[in-house]
């Protein structure tokens, strides 16, 4: 599916409802990552109904024990139109028990592109327990071309510094690390991403800025109600992911108890759940 306003132009494919291309009509200059599978062969997958891996990729309701891998199942679905396919729900009961309803709804305005979740319970008694996350991968210079990836930086108006919690073979380690920003900028670099994303559950700045020093070009990146935040690129690859969560990856310790999971969303019988995020372009 194409979305164009004159300004920009949007590609969707109909598996996981992924953004898969967002440039400019006039300069016809793509902001988005190439999927190059020599790295990262994805450009935005919908992470849901988890974000992030399970400890021993499972967890545990209602007295059964349930399989499900890193970030759940949605991306390699097929979406019709703004929701999944009527049987996607059904084919999914062996590893998620819960009636659910997604639907994606990627709408355009002048430079801007927003993307909206909604999640509805259509239970008539039963509560629907989910995460649920973006992770839009933004180019990021690119070998023989000019500005380079560390003329880029990140800011983060409202914060002077990061405090992360790192990832350690796919779970949220006790170990954190405090970056510090310079006039609320963090430079980037590929190592900064060698030990896995940047997890951030302190993140004040509702709308962070992907730019380089070199021509301006960049994106602002707005979030709203997404509590958690990971920064993310695979090693030495030509992007970032700007990824706002509602959810979060299980720690060792936990339990792995479905309703003890930190994050975890809880959308009462019939209720109707939404929450955006919002690029614009720069440059």
């Amino acid at each position: 599916m194409v979305l164009e306003n004159g300004v920009i132009r949007a590609e969707i494919n109909p598996k996981g409802a992924e953004l898969r291309s967002l440039r400019t009509v006039a300069a016809d200059e793509e902001y988005l990552w190439n999927a190059d599978p020599a790295y990262w062969a994805k450009t935005s997958p919908v992470l849901f109904p988890i974000v992030g891996a399970l400890k021993d990729n499972c967890y545990h309701y209602g007295g059964k024990t349930y399989p499900l891998s890193r970030h759940g199942f949605a991306r390699d679905r097929i979406f019709e139109a703004s929701k999944l396919a009527d049987d996607a729900a059904e084919e999914t009961r062996a590893y998620y028990p819960f009636a659910f309803q997604l639907s994606l709804r990627y709408t355009l305005q002048g430079r801007s592109l927003r993307c909206t979740y909604e999640v509805h319970n259509p239970s008539e008694s039963h509560p629907l327990l989910f995460s649920i996350g973006g992770h839009p991968a933004f180019a990021v210079g690119g070998k023989g071309e000019q500005p380079a990836y560390e003329d880029h930086y990140l800011e983060f108006p409202a914060d002077d510094a990061l405090y992360c919690h790192t990832i350690d073979r796919d779970l949220i380690s006790n170990r954190t690390q405090t970056l510090a920003l310079d006039r609320h900028q963090l430079p980037l670099k590929h190592a900064l991403f060698y030990d896995d994303a940047l997890v951030l559950k302190t993140l004040k700045s509702p709308v962070i800025t992907l730019r380089n020093h070199v021509n301006g070009r960049g994106i602002h990146f707005k979030r709203d109600g997404f509590p958690y935040f990971g920064i993310w690129a695979a090693k030495d690859a030509d992007f970032v992911c700007l990824e706002p969560w509602c959810g979060l990856a299980d720690s060792s310790e936990h339990n792995q108890q479905l309703e003890d999971k930190e994050g975890i969303q809880r959308l009462e019988a019939g209720g109707t759940w939404t929450r955006y995020w919002e690029v614009a372009l720069l440059g």
